[in-house]
């Protein structure tokens, strides 16, 4: 009696369309499998390219202090001042996870949760950050500029020194470039996301809490020693070029199929 059972268990096992693989390849389509291949390419060139065209730190701190003599005539060189006031806070400490939280976790997390909830909407988001990705590395290899925290200012990294993840390891430098802080792509995709999801939400408290995203990390990227106030607006500038870039390459992909389309019904309608 024992073996029949176990025989159709294993009958109603082979025959049941629930199995794992088949719930994994569900859960994650082909459509998102590709889009996240893309995203990995396109991704691992653009941090090629950064780390390629790395500055010279001296050249790099020479751009800084020209950043700092400009924001000096304008009356926005707040940096030194800012992160003096939130010493040993703890929104410092709140802020310096922020910083680390919002490439590596908030964008990616936003782009899924838009793939899911409108895949406009996501397009829109991924045309923009692929496009900003694009014009930004030139401007890196023409405009080295060290952060405030390399610059000799007396601004110091709080991020290495407070929260354990160094800034300026051998390890950590290897995967990124250090002199690669205009524009500021931590605000301009925060600010991205922000207006993206809130695009997308109905609560008003959720979609002031997204609205806020970019403004919040502002103030962690000059809090943290790791940005200027110029790199911040020169971040938001790119990534407002790069959603103009993206919508206008969207559509012009989309013209040819779409005059196809036209030129068919005509022909569908003789038939």
């Amino acid at each position: 009696m024992g073996g029949l059972t176990r025989a159709y268990r294993q009958a109603m096992l082979a025959a049941s369309p629930f199995r794992p693989s088949s719930v994994s390849r569900a859960v994650i389509s082909s459509g998102a499998r590709a889009q996240i291949g893309v995203f990995l390419l396109a991704y691992l060139v653009y941090s090629a390219a950064r780390w390629v065209f790395v500055g010279d730190l001296g050249a790099a701190q020479e751009h800084a202090e020209w950043i700092v003599d400009l924001e000096r005539r304008l009356g926005v060189a707040t940096e030194a001042s800012v992160q003096s006031a939130l010493n040993g806070s703890l929104i410092l400490w709140l802020l310096n996870h922020a910083y680390l939280a919002a490439q590596l976790v908030v964008v990616p997390g936003a782009l899924i949760f838009l793939y899911r909830r409108s895949r406009p909407v996501y397009e829109r988001l991924r045309n923009t950050i692929l496009a900003t990705w694009l014009i930004s590395i030139p401007v890196y290899a023409a405009f080295p500029v060290a952060p405030p925290r390399l610059a000799d200012m007396g601004i110091v990294d709080t991020i290495s020194s407070q929260t354990g993840f160094a800034m300026d390891s051998s390890l950590t430098t290897s995967f990124y470039n250090e002199l690669a802080a205009v524009p500021s792509l931590h605000v301009g995709f925060a600010v991205a996301v922000g207006i993206a999801i809130a695009a997308t939400v109905s609560r008003p408290l959720v979609k002031t809490a997204a609205l806020l995203w970019g403004p919040a990390i502002g103030l962690a990227v000059v809090a943290t020693g790791n940005h200027f106030m110029f790199d911040i607006a020169a971040g938001v500038v790119a990534s407002a070029v790069g959603y103009g870039i993206g919508t206008a390459a969207a559509r012009a992909s989309s013209r040819p199929s779409a005059s196809a389309g036209r030129a068919l019904r005509p022909r569908l309608a003789e038939a």
